[in-house]
């Protein structure tokens, strides 16, 4: 297989301190990175523009198509500013109250309003990543007083859970819509969508992107037990599921989240949406220089369940050795792909929901691979409709997109097995036309004299109308 062919499992690499400079940047392309996520819980909005024009100023220059992706924060609920750490002990009994910063000794801020709203008698809430655990033992006069469970040291703006009792927390908050503007502005690719719980939420997010002018895809991160339970009408309402597995695995449990990630992009194949597996894939390269055997046997078997993408986050945005976590998922993708154990039922459901004849033609287009040997599928797209159902069905082929819109490039390089090439070839397809396919085949795409190829795309305009037909071509002839 081409170089450029070397992995079809996409990766996702967080932009932080540890790598903001061009020539990081430029390092983590090289080394597998397709797309750039911008986390707007951390940094200012100043800081996100500087990393976003450094991204597409690299991936002009190396005439890669790196797509972005503006992380919003979500209702994310933190304590406040405490006077000084708290030591809590298993037993102590506690106050949590709304406040943004400490003002009694007996007291815990938190950032969130509906704290004694959303919980009542029995309700479990969890601090720091959940390494805190209380158990609430009475509301009363917006006080919520519970007892530890399992202690530790308590420190300011850490986060804190409420599994399954956060029905007051806004969807879309004033800073979310801050950034959703900022994206627009910006051209972002994706926005990606925290604390999913219901279609509907997607849903306002899109209305406020529609209110900013823009059609920006929308990626549902999927972290808590509400998303499992309305986890097929939040895939319909969007264009990208992450299964965000940090704040998932202590909303449920930990040993939840493997099964719940198995059903996700279970669901997501059905629906052809997709999907990104992330949080602590490759945790220990934060510090270390290679990962432990069991985050590489995560990492594999995530890509065995059928993700389309894996993603890195503090292993690339804070992390020692964040080009060599890059390489490492490449590689650990390669291996994988190219293992016996990497293969996908091909039995293809036509949904109703979706553009039939365009389903038609791809499953068609799959299908004829085999038959002719073919190296490669050439699927001629502007919006990338079309490219997008052929990836969900993981040919045994690179996909080689060709578009005439550099937007529609970048946002291919969250698909699994598009490789994207911008190219103003909308006309009708003829023997002129046909030449110069075959010399960008073999000049830039990788491909040989007599490699037989299958193309999808429409008629009479190659790119710009739906795709309706699909052909066998042998290149040279």
């Amino acid at each position: 297989m081409n170089y450029q062919y070397y992995k079809r499992t996409k990766v996702v690499a967080t932009i932080g301190p540890a790598v903001a400079t061009k020539e990081a940047i430029e390092e983590l392309i090289l080394a597998g990175a397709n797309v750039f996520r911008l986390n707007t819980s951390h940094g200012t909005m100043d800081d996100h523009r500087e990393k976003f024009q450094m991204i597409r100023e690299v991936s002009q220059k190396m005439g890669a198509y790196s797509a972005i992706m503006v992380d919003l924060q979500g209702p994310k609920i933190r304590v406040g500013n405490l006077k000084e750490d708290i030591n809590l002990k298993e037993n102590d009994e506690v106050i949590f109250q709304h406040m943004l910063s400490q003002e009694c000794n007996d007291i815990i801020p938190v950032d969130y309003e509906g704290i004694a709203k959303d919980v009542e008698k029995g309700s479990k809430i969890l601090l720091d990543d959940g390494k805190i655990a209380a158990t609430v033992l009475d509301v009363e006069d917006n006080k919520v007083y519970a007892k530890i469970t399992n202690g530790g040291v308590l420190k300011s703006r850490k986060g804190l859970n409420i599994p399954g009792s956060t029905a007051s927390l806004e969807a879309v908050t004033k800073k979310d819509v801050e950034y959703i503007k900022f994206a627009v502005e910006m051209q972002a690719d994706f926005i990606a969508l925290s604390f999913v719980r219901k279609k509907e939420d997607v849903l306002l997010a899109k209305k406020y992107i529609n209110d900013f002018n823009s059609n920006i895809p929308v990626i549902a991160k999927l972290e808590k037990p509400q998303a499992i339970e309305n986890l097929s009408d939040i895939i319909s309402a969007a264009d990208c599921i992450m299964v965000a597995r940090g704040d998932l695995g202590i909303e449920l449990s930990a040993v939840e989240v493997p099964v719940c990630q198995k059903l996700i992009i279970s669901e997501c194949t059905k629906h052809k949406k997709p999907v990104i597996v992330a949080t602590q894939m490759l945790e220990s390269m934060i510090n270390e220089p290679i990962p432990t055997r069991a985050e590489v046997s995560d990492v594999a078997n995530a890509i065995i369940d059928g993700a389309d993408a894996v993603m890195l986050s503090g292993e690339t945005s804070v992390g020692k050795h964040a080009i060599e976590a890059v390489k490492t998922m490449s590689k650990i993708a390669h291996e994988t792909e190219n293992s016996p154990f990497y293969k996908f039922d091909k039995d293809f459901e036509m949904s109703e929901d979706l553009a039939l004849t365009r389903q038609a033609i791809v499953f068609g287009a799959d299908k004829m691979l085999k038959y002719v040997n073919a190296k490669a599928v050439l699927s001629f797209s502007h919006f990338g409709y079309s490219t997008r159902l052929m990836s969900k069905l993981k040919p045994s082929v690179p996909i080689i997109l060709v578009s005439d819109l550099e937007q529609t490039c970048r946002k291919m390089s969250i698909a699994w097995g598009v490789y994207p090439f911008l190219k103003k070839w909308d006309s009708v397809l003829g023997a002129d036309l046909l030449i110069k396919i075959d010399e960008f085949l073999i000049n830039e795409a990788g491909l040989n004299n007599g490699d037989y190829v299958v193309i999808t795309g429409s008629a009479p305009n190659l790119i710009s109308g739906r795709t309706n037909f699909v052909r066998v071509h042998k290149i040279g002839t």
